[in-house]
């Protein structure tokens, strides 16, 4: 076969069977993005700054355009390189953990209620855990045994956020300040459910390693 013709079968082969979009980069990118607003919350628990509030409200609308685009690659691949409702499910919980981080400065800002060592620390173990989850989508690829070690602690991390809600909780609901009770209640819940959106984002990333090793 002479070199314009293997050309041209290759150029026909590719609109029949297009090759499938790079995945593992586009979760990674998507991760990264969940652990720029993530660091941004810490900051914001730790100095209670209204311009890191409204970096954070921006960056859930630059989350929002990666989902968009994430979804519509999944959309309009041929084929994927592990199971699409993994991908699907990774891409939509990942946005949930930035939608999160948006609804608890949002809500603290029309409650007025400010940061306390719970919130903080809270949001730290929320960012070791999408750390994690960058960390193991960005080497599923050649490294997958690395990458379920790093969904594991994506797992613990959640499990610290619940036990600090707990805690958060019990201390809370003593004496008769019921307005703070309940406002404060809001909060720590916003980032309790922001850890169980990357809990379930880091078990869809260890049945990825499952699934396909």
């Amino acid at each position: 076969m002479t070199e314009p013709t293997r050309s041209i079968v290759f150029r026909v082969l590719d609109r029949i069977f297009p090759k499938a979009p790079d995945f593992h980069r586009l979760l990674t990118e998507q991760a990264l993005q969940v652990v720029h607003t993530v660091t941004l919350l810490v900051q914001f628990m730790e100095q209670a700054t209204p311009a890191i509030a409204k970096q954070i409200k921006a960056d859930e609308h630059a989350a929002d355009r990666l989902k968009i685009h994430n979804l519509h690659t999944l959309n309009e691949a041929f084929s994927t390189p592990f199971d699409r409702e993994d991908i699907h499910r990774a891409i939509m919980d990942l946005d949930e953990v930035v939608n999160y981080c948006k609804s608890t400065v949002n809500e603290m800002d029309v409650l007025g209620v400010g940061p306390d060592p719970y919130t903080t620390e809270m949001a730290r173990a929320l960012e070791q855990g999408v750390k994690a989850l960058a960390t193991g989508f960005s080497v599923l690829a050649k490294q997958p045994a690395l990458s379920a070690e790093c969904a594991d602690v994506g797992r613990k991390a959640e499990r610290k956020v619940e036990k600090l809600y707990r805690k958060a909780l019990a201390e809370l609901f003593q004496g008769e300040d019921y307005l703070n009770m309940f406002k404060r209640r809001e909060i720590y819940r916003h980032l309790s459910n922001a850890a169980d959106r990357m809990a379930h984002c880091a078990n869809t990333l260890h049945d990825i390693v499952v699934k396909t090793c």
